[in-house]
């Protein structure tokens, strides 16, 4: 009897660790793949607001608020734009005095506590940059997708398509650059945006299932008067753009993609994202669950990341501080088909932020590659 019980013991430690195993790899995998649109991702730091008058704002120093640039300055009941770093403001060691750009809503009082984001507009294109847009529902296979119609008078379209954390109030960033050249522009939501349908397993898929979505506005556009389209994606956004390139039964009426922050490794991303939530020891459980709770797999990305499938010209935009989508994939991408893709380096910038780094150098990069698709 004792050899019995002792194994009946065994046993049942063994199912209570491996149970524990899965419900910690399911708890991990869930910081990953429910990425709130418009919530920070990991790794950007609350900053505590020290003082705001006369154009300034006094922040917390640390390498988030040191970067150079323009960035949306989010503190959940307020909004604003922050410029560069003031050097020559006279300050205490422990804290940043930056250029204060525009309260877009709320108000900056001392002690609040505020985020960094890539996204400088709140609103809608017309409230945030006086464009004159029209809401449209773009038919999905789950559902009608709610997106913004800038009117231009070319007859190549923008399609521009957001990234993980952020809303369509990101691609507002160059909305105005685009419209300035005439370019009609399609800022679109889908699955798992507001006012979007829920994907089915109410996860994000990084792109691999969202990307039908993108498949849709193309058809939307074609049949509205485009008779071409330029994709321009950030993050898993980017990597919808690859897939639709790739995959879409549309595919030969796209002239050209711009990729910024694209994810092209979506197991690195995956760790990166359940890092904040998750002890080390549990990151590969993590990676494992996000593939089986969604089936995730690397050869789908692989095979429209390859630099024999891509067929369109492309600008990269990514840069060597970005932890949540390794530049390397972008590097290696770029180097082995020069003819067709650009590299657009940008150091000192985090995730989908390439553009709040120099905006006027990302703008005069973006310029000379659209020019011949015009």
């Amino acid at each position: 009897m004792r050899p019995v019980t002792a194994t009946a013991a065994a046993v049942t430690t063994l199912i209570g660790v491996g149970a524990a195993a899965i419900a910690a790899g399911r708890y991990a995998s869930d910081a990953a793949l429910k990425a709130v649109p418009g919530r920070p991702l990991p790794g950007e730091p609350r900053l505590t607001v020290h003082a705001a008058e006369s154009g300034r704002v006094t922040l917390t120093r640390s390498l988030a608020s040191l970067r150079p640039g323009t960035y949306g300055l989010d503190g959940g009941d307020v909004h604003a734009v922050v410029g560069r770093v003031l050097d020559h403001v006279p300050h205490a060691a422990d804290t940043v005095v930056r250029r204060l750009e525009r309260i877009s809503h709320g108000s900056l009082v001392s002690g609040g506590r505020v985020r960094l984001t890539p996204q400088v507009h709140s609103g809608d294109p017309y409230t945030a940059l006086r464009l004159k847009h029209s809401d449209v529902e773009i038919p999905g296979e789950l559902g009608g997708l709610p997106a913004w119609f800038v009117p231009g008078d070319r007859k190549t379209w923008v399609i521009a398509v957001h990234g993980l954390g952020a809303t369509r109030e990101h691609p507002m960033n160059v909305m105005s650059f685009l419209h300035a050249h005439r370019f009609p522009v399609l800022d679109i939501g889908y699955r798992g945006d507001l006012g979007a349908p829920r994907s089915p397993d109410g996860l994000g898929h990084l792109g691999d299932s969202e990307w039908r979505d993108l498949d849709a506005a193309i058809r939307y556009a074609m049949r509205y008067g485009a008779q071409r389209v330029v994709v321009h994606g950030w993050s898993t956004g980017a990597s919808m753009a690859l897939h639709a390139a790739a995959n879409s039964a549309l595919r030969d009426r796209i002239s050209g993609l711009v990729l910024d922050s694209p994810v092209l490794d979506w197991e690195a991303t995956l760790r990166s994202l359940a890092a904040r939530r998750t002890p080390g020891p549990l990151l590969p459980l993590a990676v494992r669950a996000a593939q089986g709770r969604t089936g995730l797999h690397g050869d789908r990305l692989t095979q429209a990341a390859s630099p024999d499938a891509l067929r369109v010209p492309t600008l990269i935009f990514h840069g060597p501080d970005d932890t949540l989508a390794p530049w390397q994939p972008s590097r290696e991408l770029a180097a082995r088909r020069p003819e067709l893709i650009s590299l657009h380096t940008v150091p000192q910038a985090p995730h989908a932020a390439m553009w709040n780094a120099d905006p006027a150098r990302y703008e005069e990069a973006l310029r000379r590659f659209l020019t011949p698709l015009m």
